[in-house]
């Protein structure tokens, strides 16, 4: 990144809507985060934990969320948004590229089928595979060695990296990305198992829909449908070795993170966020708004909330539950003392009551 745009402070603070503390015309050409940074540089605070390090940075500004204690001598643009703001200074001075290759129009070495339809600007890399009836909408790009399969059809503005997977009949919106070696439309996990206990594969003639401005990150893998569609509806974003069992809805600007998995059938409301390692099963509902915590499991469908653990419970519940095991060890130790005691005391009661029982037998026998 050579960018050789300068900001002064006050330009910037215009520039990213943020009230400037500090001094106006300091000038700013870089960015880095807290611990690197240098007084030509801008840098963000957003998690406490960093605390030690904005105190110490050298930074030349930092954006800062408006609810933080600012402190003398160092220059802060405040913003409710601080992370989104300090975007918009790293897109102004290091602005994407418009094709993540050097590699523009059609290359000589992809294969297009006659009957493929791109429209104007698409681009094509080395060893890409157009196939049959493929339809690319304006400015999309398809990186080396990606394969779209027959009668898919792709939007506008796309950006499809290199060996990406995508197989027969899929419907892609615009404006999506997908990382690296995704597939999508691979046949769904269905089988039969006849008297002798063989698996008889079911033919899944589905597809995959993935609406406008998603995201789908790399070595992910979504299963076409087995009658009807596997869809990723319009904003989500799904990061890395994502799985997407075949007929799984997720609803509008969904958050699911790395190694989640998700079982046949289930469907998603709008904003809902999977953190990473999470499984669900086949054929449940999670509601508008659930938040699951990591490496939780989640076997029934689930109202508007948040949950944790395996099986997923209210946050609440899994956190308490947390402590309690936490300190397990120790509530093992007391109730080994508590036992030590009340076999005690019940050896004690038996010795008493048997001295009482000779007392008694005593009495009787002198009257």
């Amino acid at each position: 990144m050579n960018s050789k745009k300068i900001f002064n402070l006050d330009d910037l603070a215009t520039l990213t809507n943020c009230r400037l503390v500090g001094d106006p015309q300091h000038q700013i050409s870089g960015v880095a985060d807290l611990e690197t940074a240098t007084p030509q540089d801008a840098s963000f605070y957003s998690n406490p934990r960093y605390q030690q390090a904005m105190n110490k940075s050298k930074a030349g500004v930092i954006f800062v969320d408006s609810h933080i204690p600012l402190q003398d001598g160092i220059n802060y643009l405040v913003s409710d948004q601080p992370s989104r703001a300090f975007q918009q200074l790293v897109d102004t001075l290091h602005p994407p590229r418009q094709s993540p290759s050097g590699f523009k129009g059609i290359h000589a070495s992809a294969i297009i089928h006659e009957t493929a339809q791109l429209e104007d600007g698409v681009s094509v890399g080395p060893h890409a595979v157009i196939d049959e009836g493929v339809k690319i909408g304006v400015g999309t790009f398809i990186g080396a060695g990606s394969y779209i399969g027959p009668e898919t059809i792709i939007g506008a503005s796309c950006l499809i990296h290199p060996r990406v997977v995508i197989r027969e009949r899929c419907r892609i919106g615009q404006r999506v990305i997908i990382q690296p070696g995704a597939v999508i439309g691979s046949c769904g996990f269905g089988y039969t198992t006849d008297k002798q206990g063989r698996h008889v594969k079911l033919n899944q003639v589905g597809n995959v829909v993935i609406e406008d401005d998603v995201e789908i990150g790399a070595n992910t893998t979504i299963d076409r449908a087995r009658f009807k569609s596997t869809r990723v509806s319009q904003g989500s974003k799904l990061d890395n070795l994502v799985q997407l069992g075949h007929g799984t809805v997720l609803g509008v600007h969904n958050i699911i993170v790395a190694q989640t998995g998700i079982a046949g059938s289930t469907t998603t409301g709008k904003y809902v966020v999977l953190a990473g390692q999470v499984a669900v099963a086949g054929h449940l509902h999670l509601s508008d708004g659930v938040t699951i915590a990591g490496k939780s499991g989640v076997t029934k469908s689930l109202p508007t909330g948040k949950y944790g653990g395996i099986p997923a419970v209210p946050i609440e519940e899994y956190n308490r539950n947390h402590v309690f095991l936490r300190n397990i060890e120790r509530y093992v130790d007391q109730l080994k003392t508590l036992a030590k005691q009340i076999t005690e005391c019940l050896d004690l009661i038996k010795c008493n009551g048997s001295k009482e029982n000779k007392q008694g037998v005593r009495h009787g026998q002198r009257g």
